[in-house]
């Protein structure tokens, strides 16, 4: 079993929209990059939704995504697991990211997106009860087919179709 823990927020001062995932693979931590896995699904749709270069350096594509109001985090500031499957993060384990300290000082977010099931249930579970009133009027949406190559029971254009029908730029 490994500890591993999640990076800062990748958002502007001026965030509209937050896209959640549970915790970054073993890959993204090693490049401290989110979602570095080259067969993520998660940097081509964000190129499709908000006209992003998939090719650009991950700074630029960074860059690029909080121009258009778009917050990365994660969900999970903690967690032990074994593998970077969701699956594997051990739950007594788990420590959640500063929610309220991250809306009050972004207070223009106006939805929140859950990167798949593992995110939806562990924001649920572990930060939804510690929110205040002003935190919890902001609009959840039901999870979106997770971009983890794990989760390849849909295509790619599946994916970004469901993504695209929830986030319209």
């Amino acid at each position: 079993m490994s500890y591993v823990q999640s990076f800062p927020p990748l958002a502007g001062p001026d965030a509209r929209l937050l896209i959640l995932g549970s915790m970054p693979s073993r890959r993204s931590l090693a490049e401290q990059q989110y979602y570095a896995h080259p067969h993520n699904a998660f940097w081509p749709i964000m190129a499709e939704l908000f006209d992003i270069e998939v090719t650009a350096p991950y700074a630029e594509r960074c860059a690029a995504l909080t121009a258009a109001g778009v917050a990365v985090w994660d969900v999970l500031a903690a967690c032990t697991r074994e593998s970077s499957l969701d699956s594997d993060i051990v739950e007594s384990s788990i420590v959640p990211n500063d929610f309220a300290g991250f809306l009050d000082t972004h207070p223009h977010i106006q939805a929140i997106y859950f990167n798949g099931a593992k995110a939806e249930t562990s924001f649920l579970k572990h930060v939804l009860p510690s929110l205040s009133d002003p935190h919890l009027a902001i609009p959840r949406h039901r999870r979106l087919p997770s971009t983890s190559p794990a989760h390849a029971g849909l295509r790619f254009d599946a994916k970004l179709a469901a993504w695209q029908r929830a986030i319209a730029p």
